[in-house]
C-alpha cells in the first residue's frame, strides 16, 4: 500500500498571490499582528483586551455590538454640525490592533503559566506515544515552551519549511527557472533543455514552439517547416528519478523537465495519477506544439543532450521563487519542494540528486546559525520516513523568517496555510472554532506520524513560532484535532 500522506484541501485557494505579511517597520518594530489574521476577513485579535471583551458571535463581540448601539458620544466621524433632532455621530469601536510600535514584546513572559496551558493538550491520547514541542517568542528568540525540543523526529511535510528556506537564502525571492529550447548550429536539431521546473505548462511550450518556428524561419536557407529532429536534455538533474515511495499519486518522478508536475489530469494539486515519463511526455507535447507552429518534426523525440555549439531560441521562465514557496507550502506540493532542493543543490555547487541536495539544504542552514544538529535531509518533500529534524529546528526557522533584517525568507510565513482558509488547513477548523484565522502552520502527516510548525499572534501581540511533532499517532483524525487545539491554546496565552 502506497504510503498515506495528508490530501491537501480542494478549496480555493490562491498560492501564487496568497495573504501577505505586512513587514513595514515603525519606531523599531513590525506588525507582525497581522500574520496570524485571516486575510479573508481582515479580522486579527492581537491584545488582551479585545479577546476578554466577550465571546463572538457570528463574527462580532457582543461587546463591540453593545458598544455600536450605545448613545453616548464616543466618537466618531463628524459630517457638519449635527442637529438637535439629528443622529448622534456613530462611536468609534475600540481598536482591533494596537497602534503600530507599541506591541508588547517586552511584557512580562510567563512560561511556567505556558506549561500549565499546553501540558493537559500535549498528553492526548490521539497523538501517539511520543511528542516534542517547542515554542519560542520571535522577537526574542527565547523559548517559552519545549518538550523533547532538540530530539529529531520524523517531520512529515513540516520539513517543507527548512527546504524552502534553504531554497529562498541561496537564491533569492525573484529567482525564476528556466526552460528552454536549444538550436543546433546547423539548424536540423532543437532541444527542449529542462531547467528543473515543474510547474511548466503545455501553454509555454506552445509559446516557446512558435518562437523556435520564428526562429528557424529567420535561419539563412533554412525551410522554417523543417524538417528538424527533436530531442531533450534532462542532465540538470542526476541521481535516481524515482522517490523511495514511488510509484505515488503524491508525487511524479523527479525530472528536470515535466508538464504540470507529471499529472494526468487538469488538477493542480493534490494526490493524482502521474505519468511514468514525463520529461518524454513534456517532450511529445512539444513536439506536437513545433507541428502547429508550421515547422515539421522527424521522428520520434529522444534525450540526448543539447550541443555544445547550440544556441538558445526560446525560454520560457518559472513563477518567481517566492510564488513557489507560497504555493509549496500552502498545498504541501512535493513536486515543486524537490525542486527547490535540487536548484538548492545547484546553487551550491552540489550534484542536484536527493544526496546533493540534503548536503546543500544542510550546509545553507548551517550558514543560517539554526540547530541543525540531528537533521536529516532525505529528501525535500517529507515523504521519506528517513527524514529527521527537530521542533527547535523548525520554530528557529520560522524565527528567521521573521526576522525584519531577512525579507527575502518572508515567503516561508506568507506561504503558510491559514486555519480555516487556505490550503491544508482550510478544512480543518470549523468557522467558528476558536482558532480559526488566527493560525498560521504547515501540516504534516504520514501513517503515525503527524506535525504542525507556524506562527500565532499570542494576547499581547508577540509572534509566536511553535512545532509540534507527534509520532505512534493510531488515527489522525484524532491526531490532528489535538494540534490543532495546542496551537489554538497559544493564541489565549500572555494575558
Amino acid at each position: 500500500m502506497a504510503e498515506q500522506v495528508e490530501e491537501p484541501s480542494m478549496r480555493p485557494s490562491d498560492p501564487w498571490g496568497g495573504p501577505k505579511i505586512l513587514t513595514k517597520k515603525r519606531n523599531g518594530a513590525y506588525t507582525w499582528q497581522v500574520i496570524a489574521g485571516s486575510a479573508t476577513l481582515g479580522l486579527v485579535v492581537a491584545t488582551g483586551a479585545v479577546l476578554a471583551a466577550g465571546p463572538w458571535d457570528n463574527g462580532q463581540r457582543k461587546a463591540e455590538r453593545a458598544l455600536a448601539a450605545a448613545g453616548e458620544r464616543t466618537g466618531g466621524a463628524h459630517h457638519g454640525r449635527p442637529t438637535p433632532d439629528g443622529p448622534r455621530p456613530a462611536p468609534s469601536a475600540p481598536a482591533v490592533l494596537p497602534a503600530l510600535g507599541t506591541t508588547t514584546h517586552d511584557a512580562p513572559q510567563d512560561p511556567a503559566a505556558l506549561r500549565d496551558t499546553l501540558a493537559p493538550l500535549i498528553g492526548a491520547p490521539g497523538l501517539g506515544n511520543k511528542v516534542a514541542a517547542s515554542v519560542i517568542d520571535t522577537a526574542t528568540g527565547k523559548q517559552l515552551y519545549g518538550q523533547g525540543a532538540t530530539t529529531p523526529m520524523t517531520p512529515a511535510s513540516t520539513i517543507k519549511i527548512a527546504t524552502a528556506t534553504a531554497a529562498l537564502s541561496v537564491l533569492g525571492p525573484d529567482h525564476r527557472i528556466a526552460t528552454t529550447a536549444a538550436l543546433s548550429p546547423d539548424s536540423r536539431t532543437v532541444t527542449l533543455v529542462g531547467g528543473g521546473d515543474p510547474t511548466l505548462s503545455k501553454e509555454a511550450l506552445r509559446e516557446m514552439a512558435a518562437a523556435t518556428a520564428d526562429a528557424l524561419g529567420e535561419e539563412e536557407d533554412q525551410d522554417p517547416a523543417g524538417p528538424v529532429r527533436l530531442t531533450y536534455d534532462i542532465s540538470r538533474y542526476t541521481g535516481p528519478v524515482l522517490h523511495p515511495i514511488s510509484p505515488n499519486d503524491n508525487i511524479a518522478p523527479v525530472t528536470a523537465l515535466m508538464v504540470n508536475e507529471g499529472r494526468v489530469n487538469n488538477t493542480d494539486r493534490g494526490p493524482a495519477k502521474r505519468t511514468e515519463d514525463p520529461a518524454g511526455d513534456a517532450a511529445r507535447t512539444f513536439a506536437a506544439a513545433l507541428e502547429k507552429a508550421g515547422v515539421k518534426v522527424t521522428g520520434a523525440p529522444r534525450e540526448a543532450r543539447a550541443d555544445d555549439e547550440a544556441r538558445t531560441v526560446a525560454t520560457h521562465r518559472s513563477a518567481p521563487l517566492d510564488a513557489l514557496v507560497e504555493r509549496t507550502l500552502t498545498n504541501s506540493d512535493n513536486d515543486i519542494a524537490e525542486a527547490l532542493a535540487r536548484q538548492t543543490a545547484i546553487a551550491k555547487g552540489e550534484s542536484a540528486s536527493f544526496a546533493g541536495a540534503r548536503r546543500a539544504v544542510t550546509n545553507e542552514l548551517k550558514k543560517l546559525k539554526v540547530p541543525v544538529a540531528g537533521a536529516h535531509f532525505a529528501d525535500g518533500s517529507g515523504l521519506d520516513r528517513k527524514d529527521r529534524i527537530t521542533p527547535a529546528l523548525l520554530t528557529a526557522l520560522l524565527a528567521r523568517a521573521a526576522d525584519a533584517d531577512r525579507p527575502g525568507l518572508r515567503p516561508v510565513l506568507t506561504g503558510l496555510p491559514i486555519a480555516g482558509f487556505s490550503g491544508t488547513l482550510g478544512g480543518r477548523y470549523a468557522p467558528d472554532a476558536e482558532g480559526t484565522g488566527l493560525i498560521r502552520a504547515k501540516t504534516g502527516t504520514l501513517f503515525g506520524v503527524n506535525s504542525l510548525a507556524g506562527t500565532v499572534v499570542d494576547r499581547q501581540g508577540r509572534l509566536l513560532a511553535f512545532a509540534f511533532l507527534a509520532s505512534g499517532s493510531i488515527d489522525a483524525d484524532e491526531a490532528e484535532p489535538a494540534l490543532d487545539a495546542l496551537a489554538t491554546a497559544l493564541a489565549g496565552t500572555g494575558g
